[in-house]
């Protein structure tokens, strides 16, 4: 069973031309600049305070470490030695002491403070172990200021980087709604609706996350790295050496499964592709695999790519969650690197205890931010895609500007003359469709369009709504150029209903009614009447009122029906018919034919149908082919000629009989 090989949506993961992605992104972002630099300074300011308090916290750790030690320096014993308040004896008892621990090779603490505490009273209170509480309180409240306004600088950053991404995407998504509607028809024609939808929703909403999440980040986690290697060398670069090496290795670690898992993440999104594009196309003809009892072939088909998937998921998802274990493994494995080379150094007498307490820190200060940084060059490589693409549709050839054009026919006075003079029209050069046309239409005539698909019926009634412009030749409206007319004013001498039906989500009223303003409720219901919808629309529970979309359990009919009624509260002097009859019922059909013959009184009108009884009253006929008319009359006329049309009308009974 066939099936469509897509992408589900998404944002392409990399971009083709990153630097230069970025570089125009950061210009649109120019408006809101100040407000960049404010977040990044602040970003800056943060991570350098968050840098600071390492150092600080090392010497709260020292001075508490050394106030649980007895106070045996020189100075102190020295002033003890003169001071003439502490008798002979007792000074005789601290030389005791002096001199045992001096034959000590290693010292024992607990001895030591045992000793201690057995000294006279006059010298224990010099020399007993004292936190200096001043100098605690003091590096505590420095610390504690140090995080408050590091968080507080942080939380800033990320309100303005939120203001600043929600704006850039404001204003994208309303430079994408102004420049849609200065598309030309073409655009549409060859990009498919769900492609164009992406970029107003998807890939502006990766603009704003990414940017609101990435850019400071990426700020922060350089600035932290760098300055965590800074700070770690200039407090001690044995230990910053040892911290350095033992996170490199961990990360090369993790390097080589990240190569070795890239491939089933890879063929996940290939194989979840596959799965939501078979998917999406079985339940979107799911009546027809009923009907063709092709259910259990679907099912093995799905069986098999869900199985693919599986594989792939569980292939990606062991090696995805290895890596918080492998993270936690480089993170603990600097803190005993750490600890290991520190109590070493510390036993040399080389550093205090509390450069150990800030070496721990700067080691979550360098690892974490290396994991952040290849995050934030991810979403950055998301971001570059997702701009591309939408600068690309902002960059899309527009329709001609019309602010020069001062024609202009006023509705109530328009007569309803047509004249094609010589059209010439292709969608590209090697492919013309409108040959030579040339006709002329009076005022009130109904003029149907006939001819075999692909003959250029549609692409006239386009031609007409200056949906396309013309590649030579030229149309008139009352004599006047529709060159020289401005599509909106082209646009309001004409309702259109076409073959395709839409509903908006709406009441009825609001349905039929659409753009047109003082429309009545009289009006409204005359409109239902005259189409023959009124019944239905009395069964409904609210009536007019009643809430409706396109999604309702509403037949085609029935809303073919509605459409036509909007056209109908339409006054517009000119009418364009686009097998407007094709979803109804035959019964329906007569229904809506009568209702047709009532809305083209006094209004030139132009249909288009393939079923060619319902054109039999027009007052001319215009049979196409290969861009051209080939022949035109009344239908008993054309019928006496025995020709293409004959033969078209004919085909019809044929195929029925």
């Amino acid at each position: 069973m066939p099936r469509p090989m897509r992408n589900p949506g998404g944002v392409p993961e990399k971009s083709k031309d990153f630097a230069g992605s970025l570089k125009r992104l950061f210009l649109n972002l120019n408006k809101w600049r100040y407000l960049l630099i404010i977040s990044i300074v602040l970003a800056i300011t943060s991570a350098i305070l968050a840098l600071a308090a390492p150092n600080k916290l090392s010497d709260l750790t020292d001075i508490i470490t050394d106030g649980l030690k007895p106070n045996i320096s020189e100075n102190v014993i020295k002033d003890i030695m003169n001071d003439k308040n502490i008798s002979v004896e007792d000074k005789q008892e601290l030389n005791k002491l002096i001199i045992s621990i001096s034959n000590q090779k290693e010292i024992d603490k607990d001895l030591l403070l045992k000793e201690v505490d057995s000294l006279p009273k006059s010298i224990y209170e010099v020399i007993k172990p004292k936190i200096d509480m001043a100098k605690v309180k003091k590096i505590a409240l420095l610390l504690t200021i140090i995080y408050i306004v590091s968080a507080l600088f942080s939380y800033i950053e990320s309100v303005l980087m939120t203001i600043t991404s929600n704006n850039f995407a404001k204003k994208l998504r309303t430079s994408i709604s102004k420049k849609i509607n200065k598309l030309p028809l073409k655009y549409f024609d060859t990009h498919e609706t769900g492609d164009i939808l992406s970029r107003v929703t998807n890939d502006v909403d990766t603009i704003a996350q990414n940017m609101n999440q990435s850019l400071a980040t990426l700020v922060t986690s350089i600035t932290l790295l760098l300055g965590s290697v800074l700070m770690m060398f200039i407090t001690n670069w044995i230990m910053a050496i040892t911290a350095i090496i033992s996170s490199i290795l961990g990360f090369g670690i993790m390097g080589l499964i990240l190569k070795k898992s890239q491939k089933y993440f890879e063929q996940r999104q290939i194989e979840l592709g596959n799965l939501n594009g078979y998917i999406e196309e079985i339940y979107s003809g799911h009546n027809v695999v009923c009907a063709y009892n092709g259910i259990k072939e679907a099912n093995v088909e799905f069986s098999n790519l869900n199985e693919k998937l599986y594989n792939c998921n569980k292939k990606s998802q062991f090696y995805s969650g290895v890596m918080q274990p492998i993270m936690s493994f480089v993170g603990n494995l600097g803190y005993v690197a750490v600890c290991v080379v520190g109590a070493l150094l510390t036993s040399n007498g080389i550093i205090s205890f509390g450069v150990i307490v800030a070496f721990m820190i700067y080691v979550r200060l360098f690892t974490n931010p290396l994991t952040q940084i290849a995050q934030a060059m991810t979403n950055l490589q998301s971001t570059a895609a997702a701009s591309e693409r939408v600068f690309e549709f902002l960059d899309e050839k527009e329709m001609t500007n019309e602010n020069k054009l001062t024609g202009k026919l006023e509705k109530e006075k328009v007569k309803g003359k047509i004249e094609f003079k010589n059209v010439k029209f292709g969608y590209d050069e090697n492919r013309i469709i409108i040959k030579d046309f040339s006709v002329k239409v009076k005022p009130g005539q109904k003029v149907a369009i006939v001819g075999p698909t692909g003959a250029g019926k549609t692409t006239l009634v386009n031609l007409l709504m200056k949906f396309y412009e013309i590649n030579s030749g030229d149309i008139l409206i009352d004599d006047v150029s529709i060159k020289d007319l401005k599509r909106e004013n082209i646009h309001d001498l004409f309702v259109m209903v076409l073959q395709d039906t839409w509903l908006f989500d709406g009441t009825i009223k609001e349905n039929i009614v659409f753009n047109k303003k003082n429309v009545t409720d009289e009006e409204i219901e005359n409109a239902c009447i005259t189409v023959g919808i009124d019944h239905f629309i009395k069964t409904l529970p609210g009536g007019i009122n009643s809430h409706v979309n396109n999604n309702d359990t509403i037949s085609g009919g029935q809303k073919q029906l509605l459409t036509i009624a909007r056209g109908m509260i339409e006054n517009a002097p000119f009418l364009i018919l686009d097998e407007a009859t094709s979803n109804v019922d035959t019964r329906t059909e007569e229904l809506v034919q009568k209702a047709m013959d009532k809305l083209t009184v006094g209004k030139t009108s132009f249909i288009i149908a393939h079923r060619l009884s319902t054109i039999k009253n027009a007052d001319l006929i215009l049979v196409m082919n290969e861009g051209n008319i080939i022949e035109q009359g009344t239908h008993a006329h054309l019928m006496k000629q025995n020709g293409f049309y004959a033969d078209l009308y004919n085909s019809q009974f044929k195929k029925n009989a």
